[in-house]
This record gives structure tokens, C-alpha cells and sequence, in this order.
């Protein structure tokens, strides 16, 4: 597994080529800090969502 993000000008053509599979937070430059902690917190979300939490504190049956 490997994760790279680009900087502001995207990745190489190159290297996109080789990926399986690429995502894209959107077409806002970002700081990677910044990059990294959504990314994290999309994937705890999911994680949670699938070990059957509720989604967010709002939920009623929750």
C-alpha cells in the first residue's frame, strides 16, 4: 500500500498511471496536514459505520 499526495499541481502523469486506484478530495488545493486528517477521519467514519455505530450524534437511535 502506498499513499502519495500530490502537491499543488497534482501528481506526476507517471505515477497516476501505475495507481489501481486513485481519490480525490476535490479540485481545492490543500495543505497536507490538512489532506491527512480527512483522510483519516473518512476512513474511521467508515469504519464505524460498518462495526455499526451511528452515524453522527444526531441520529435518534443513537
Amino acid at each position: 500500500l502506498v499513499v502519495a499526495i500530490g502537491g499543488a499541481d497534482g501528481l506526476d502523469g507517471a505515477v497516476r498511471a501505475r495507481a489501481d486506484l486513485t481519490l480525490s478530495f476535490g479540485a481545492a488545493t490543500l495543505p497536507h496536514g490538512i489532506v491527512r486528517v480527512l483522510a483519516l477521519e473518512q476512513l474511521y467514519r467508515a469504519l464505524t459505520i460498518l462495526a455499526g455505530h451511528p452515524y453522527h450524534r444526531g441520529d435518534p437511535d443513537g
